[in-house]
């Protein structure tokens, strides 16, 4: 175990060196936050691929009301999440590396003990409360069946919040290693049991009228079995390992009381509460919202139900994969830019945002104008099963695939803001870009025929306003200017004629073939080939930028 760990973490932890001692100590901490960073960002994005492909045959099992009350039951267990455990990592990190960097050895002990308590109590209240009010909440939602899903994704909050814990200790000693492998043992668990569970609900309760209630009952059940696996693994980790985690007892050490331990918790919880409330708040008034205004016009309760499910199944997660991409590969960047801010090394901030911003750039482009143009193909393969509304899936993608630019730069700037010490400037912006999007949703569901069209239509309009308000904060507090070019526009121009060759090739071999397969995957083979010729050409990246990214030396030969 001990070697496991030497091999992939970098460390002697009971030194606190790298092991490469031709390097300074700034050039080690440096190497080992990109590579700690790169571990973490791979995880994420392993896992964002695994939840994305699961989701799949788990909806076409479903159908379209029990994905409407699946998402609508995750929007709450979203809230829940993020009142009692979403902050516990960052907070027990923090705490954690404070501590570990002062030689408070007591201290650290008595954080983990304190969050460990908190985690247990706040879980437990949010436990009981979700489980016991969901039969309220599922009044609230006017959704018959909601209940179903909430009790179990009810236990869940409790799992997790000391999976929180035991995450944030281990990041608190900068080894990012047990967080990335419980995270993706957490998603391999919840696909293969939520694709069970569904299968099987579906099967047992086909013959009840709550069938779909069911099948979104089953497909939280992987959920709660992802996190206990995951805490399993975590604590097993957290007893067999702890040797390697010891800190250099101070002898001056001040012992800190439960009280100033607590207190400077939630002083890191209540930030990052706000900051998250907001965006899971807003999908929330937005269920809540559409509910009530289509039945107000005439709409029957299962189909406003199916609507959402069309929206939060086969639109949101296309929407959201190519995002979890972009920000993934770019996240091992960000621990880079904060070491450059700390070294007030003005020029390498700068730089460095240009490099993280083009990459999501260059994959956020591509991504929405392919999912625009080939809008119809992606449904039919992807949710063969979800027929009654596809042609408003179709419409919804074609029309609303934009956002994966917007909330791709969104969440880049926040965490660029985050990064420079500006905590409380995103938290702003996004309540500011709420409140407009719950205005104009409210006016386009009273006054217009639009319904599922209202949510895509705000559902843009949020990622913009962020954005906007993001950028300029960038430009005013940190003095960035922007690259306009190479940054958006080639991207775009390239992004353009992909889409154009893609179309067209799908199109005429649509009509010659008759066959979906053979004219979609061939367009799309087709239109990465042109893009990433066609982004080549035009110059978007150096010389220097190719050669740090793996196969560019020859990508050089090859265009030079």
């Amino acid at each position: 175990m001990d070697n496991w760990y030497e091999k992939y973490s970098g460390y002697d932890h009971d030194n606190y060196k790298r092991k490469d001692s031709g390097d300074s100590d700034m050039a080690g901490k440096k190497k080992n936050m990109l590579l700690q960073g790169g571990i973490l960002a791979g995880a994420g994005l392993i896992t964002k691929i695994i939840g994305f492909a699961y989701r799949i045959p788990m909806g076409n099992m479903m159908g379209e009301e029990g994905n409407g009350l699946y998402s609508i039951a995750f929007g709450i267990y979203g809230i829940a999440l993020t009142i009692s455990s979403y902050s516990l990592p960052l907070a027990v990190s923090k705490m954690i590396s404070q501590r570990s960097a002062r030689g408070e050895s007591r201290n650290a002990r008595r954080v983990v003990a304190d969050a460990l308590v908190y985690a247990f109590v706040a879980g437990l209240v949010i436990m009981l409360c979700l489980y016991f009010g969901s039969g309220i909440l599922e009044g609230i939602y006017r959704k018959p069946g909601l209940a179903k899903p909430l009790r179990i994704l009810a236990p869940t909050t409790f799992i997790v919040a000391l999976l929180g814990v035991f995450r944030g200790y281990f990041q608190g000693f900068g080894d990012m290693v047990p967080t990335s492998l419980s995270q993706i043992l957490e998603q391999i668990v919840n696909a293969l049991v939520s694709v069970f569970a569904t299968w099987q609900f579906m099967k047992v309760y086909a013959d009840s009228k709550d069938i779909a209630a069911y099948g979104a009952a089953g497909g939280t059940l992987g959920t709660l079995a992802g996190a206990v696996a995951a805490l399993f693994v975590m604590f097993f980790l957290f007893v067999t390992t702890r040797r390697r985690y010891r800190i250099r007892r101070n002898p001056h050490e001040h012992p800190e009381t439960n009280a100033y331990i607590y207190r400077a918790l939630f002083l890191t919880i209540i930030p990052v509460i706000l900051s998250q409330t907001i965006y899971q708040i807003g999908y929330t008034i937005d269920d809540i919202m559409f509910g009530h205004l289509m039945v107000m016009h005439g709409y029957e309760e299962k189909v406003v139900t199916s609507l959402q499910g069309v929206f939060n199944t086969q639109y949101n997660q296309l929407i959201n994969l190519p995002v979890a991409i972009a920000t993934a590969m770019a996240a091992s960047t960000l621990p880079s830019i904060v070491l450059s801010k700390m070294q007030n090394d003005t020029y390498s901030v700068h730089l460095k945002i240009t490099q993280v911003i083009k990459v999501n750039m260059v994959i956020a482009f591509p991504s929405a104008v392919g999912l625009a143009v080939l809008a119809e193909p992606i449904m039919q393969m992807l949710f063969p099963s979800l027929v009654t509304y596809r042609s408003q899936a179709v419409i919804l993608l074609a029309t609303g695939s934009s956002a994966v630019i917007f909330y791709a730069l969104s969440a880049l700037t926040t965490s660029i803001l985050q990064g420079n010490n500006c905590m409380r400037l995103p938290v702003i912006h996004s309540a500011i870009s709420l409140a407009i999007h719950v205005v104009l949703l409210g006016l386009l569901l009273l006054f217009t025929d639009l319904n599922i069209y209202a949510l895509v239509i705000c559902n843009v309009l949020f990622p913009i306003v962020v954005s906007w308000l993001n950028c300029r904060s960038i430009t005013r507090k940190m003095g960035y200017q922007w690259e306009m070019s190479e940054t958006f526009i080639k991207p775009l121009i390239a992004s353009a004629m992909m889409g154009m060759v893609a179309f067209s090739v799908y199109q005429v071999l649509y009509q010659a073939s008759g066959n979906l397969y053979l004219a979609a995957v061939p367009a799309m083979i087709l239109a990465v080939i042109v893009y990433g010729v066609t982004i080549l050409q035009l110059g978007c990246f150096s010389e220097e930028e190719l050669k740090s990214i793996p196969g560019g030396r020859g990508l050089i030969q090859l265009l030079y």
